[in-house]
C-alpha cells in the first residue's frame, strides 16, 4: 500500500521522502496478523521474543501486545558494520539476552532482511545455545539475502529494494519515530 507524502510534515526535519511505502494503517493490520500466526504456532512452551536492537524496537513492542499467549522480551545487539557502510561479515555482540535460552521456544524479532550476513551470524551464534526451536520474524524482507539459510518463518511484507526509514529504521539514527515506512529520496 502506498500512500502520498505530506512534504511539510515536521517529523521529516526537513528532508524529503520519496514515497510511503507501508502506510500506518497497514503495518498495524499486518502486525495484528502476525500476531495470530505467531499465537497458533506456539501453542505451548515457554516463548522468547528476541528483539534486535535497534531498529526492531517499535514492531516487537507492537508484536508482542498482538501476540495473545505469554512470552517473555528480550533485546539482542549485534554489529557487523564497524566504521565502515558495508558488513564486515564478522559479528560482534555488543548486548548478550540476559535471559536463559536453553529449551525455549526463540522468536528472533528484526526490522528488514537485507544481505542476511548478520542475522545468520545471530542464528548460528543462538542455535549453539540449544534453544527448543528458533525462528525468525522480520517486518521486511527484501528478498535478497544469499547469506542466510535460515530463513524468515514469519514475514509482514516483502519489502521493495529501496533505502527504507520508519517505524524503526533509521538513517543516521534519523527517522525512526515515523509512523509509517517510507523510502528515502
Amino acid at each position: 500500500m502506498t500512500a502520498t507524502v505530506n512534504p511539510t510534515d515536521p517529523r521529516l526535519m526537513g528532508r524529503s521522502v520519496h514515497r510511503i511505502a507501508f502506510a500506518p494503517e497497514a503495518i498495524a493490520l499486518r502486525v495484528a496478523e502476525l500476531g495470530r500466526e505467531i499465537t497458533a504456532a506456539y501453542p505451548e512452551g515457554d516463548l522468547l521474543m528476541l528483539g534486535l536492537l535497534k531498529g526492531s524496537f517499535i514492531f516487537l513492542a507492537d508484536l508482542a501486545r498482538a501476540v495473545q499467549r505469554p512470552a517473555q522480551l528480550d533485546f539482542i545487539v549485534a554489529s557487523s558494520y564497524g566504521s565502515g557502510t558495508v558488513s564486515s561479515g564478522t559479528v560482534r555482540l555488543l548486548y548478550d539476552p540476559e535471559t536463559p535460552l536453553k529449551d525455549k521456544h526463540i522468536l528472533l524479532v528484526e526490522d528488514i532482511v537485507d544481505s542476511g550476513r548478520t542475522l545468520q551470524c545471530l542464528v548460528d551464534l543462538l542455535q549453539a545455545r540449544k534453544p527448543r526451536s528458533l525462528e525468525i520474524c522480520a517486518l521486511l524482507h527484501k528478498r535478497i539475502a544469499t547469506e542466510l539459510t535460515h530463513d524468515a518463518r514469519f514475514v509482514g511484507f516483502d519489502a521493495p529494494n529501496e533505502f527504507l526509514v520508519g517505524y524503526g529504521l533509521d538513517h543516521a539514527e534519523q527517522f525512526r519515530h515515523l509512523p509509517y515506512i517510507a523510502s528515502l529520496a
